[in-house]
């Protein structure tokens, strides 16, 4: 028989400490967000499923809880993902005629992990522009990525490039039925050689060996240069490697400190995407801490075909690449119990910022999340901080 108190598999309790350093997280970022201009909201968890799902594709679908509304009997779902509640909202709830910057931060929900350790319960923190079609906006919003990760300590960061617009300029007028089309988009993501070669053995020469190439084409600045030598010169290859190139020397000079590769078959959220996108990484690690990018299709589902970009991150994933800052500094007092005085120094140490733990009677030696390196001692008839 299980217990009663195991959780579901990939679902886990936060507890004081981690919980701490989130919670810290979630207020620099929505900090970093609001110095840009954008302006927070709060979408609901639950949905009606046609509108959680529109314009998501087939991978999103898989990822959302789904159940039965019992007032309405209706399906609803439980979000798997923040931004197609933020484009409905600037959509049909704001409505603006121009430049909308919108961010957000709160729980969503995986009916499957994203990957073997993964949390199905990701905390998720996101930015969004809406309104500009120029990459002035990936641009800026790049900016607000790193100035973010920064702000919150995360060091030797590396920045991956690549652009949805490069395979969809190689198949422009190609016919090809879905399942086809969806072999070769798997063959590209597993960078699987053998199985590409058979996929596009029917196809055009020109069409056969640009996809073929793009195996190949991952890497550092070389990778740029190599692209427009063995990819066709159309006018959407181009105008991605050229965004790609602007928006590398862009990061590059305002954070000289990071590291930048580009890898042109990398297809993650290839229904969703629409021109270039951006992942960082912790120097070292397999996965990325944030992911962002172009997709101006997210709002023609709402009836509101707009151009979008943005970006999001996991804060239960981002946390564990953050520096340990050790426990919260505190002052220890006795119990206050009715003495005014003590009550009162107590009070107004609380209201300049200051954590004041107040040890109940037969508590005295208890260890807890706080580091309690100074106390609040009766000295001359007067309440004063002291180290301890």
């Amino acid at each position: 028989m299980t217990s009663a108190w195991l959780l579901p598999e990939h679902i886990a309790d936060v507890l004081p400490s981690e919980a701490r350093r989130i919670e810290e997280l979630r207020r620099s970022l929505l900090d970093a967000a609001r110095a840009h201009g954008y302006e927070l909201v709060m979408p609901p968890l639950l949905e009606h499923l046609e509108s959680l799902l529109t314009g998501t594709g087939t991978a999103l679908d898989l990822r959302t809880f789904k159940l039965v509304d019992q007032l309405s009997g209706r399906l609803v779902g439980v979000r798997a993902d923040t931004t197609p509640q933020v484009a409905r909202i600037d959509a049909h709830l704001l409505n603006r005629v121009g430049l909308t910057r919108l961010c957000y931060c709160g729980p969503v929900l995986h009916a499957r992990p994203a990957a073997p350790h993964a949390t199905r319960e990701p905390l998720q923190f996101g930015a969004e522009l809406y309104g500009h079609a120029g990459l002035e906006a990936d641009l800026e919003v790049l900016d607000l990525a790193l100035d973010s990760l920064r702000r919150v300590g995360v060091q030797k960061l590396v920045l991956d490039l690549a652009d949805a617009r490069i395979v969809r300029g190689l198949l422009a007028g190609a016919v090809l039925d879905t399942a086809r089309l969806e072999m070769l988009y798997a063959a590209l993501a597993a960078k699987d050689a053998a199985e590409l070669k058979q996929i596009t053995a029917p196809l055009g020469a020109e069409l056969r060996d640009g996809l073929r190439a793009l195996l190949s084409l991952y890497g550092g600045d070389e990778v740029l240069d190599a692209a427009r030598r063995l990819l066709p010169a159309r006018p959407l290859i181009t105008a991605a490697l050229d965004d790609l190139a602007r928006l590398a020397q862009h990061a590059r000079a305002a954070h000289p400190e990071i590291g930048v590769g580009y890898d042109l078959s990398d297809l993650s959220g290839y229904a969703y995407y629409s021109g270039a996108r951006f992942a960082l990484y912790a120097q070292g690690a397999s996965d990325s801490l944030l992911r962002g990018g172009r997709y101006d299709e997210v709002g023609a589902a709402f009836g509101r075909n707009r151009p979008a970009v943005g970006f999001s991150t996991d804060l239960k994933l981002l946390v564990q690449h953050v520096r340990e800052d050790g426990r919260k500094r505190a002052v220890l007092a006795p119990w206050t119990g009715e003495g005014g005085a003590l009550r009162d120094a107590v009070r107004a140490l609380r209201q300049q910022g200051e954590t004041v733990v107040c040890v109940l009677p037969g508590h005295e030696h208890e260890v807890q999340e706080f580091d309690c390196d100074r106390e609040l001692a009766l000295v001359d008839d007067h309440w004063l901080v002291r180290p301890r």
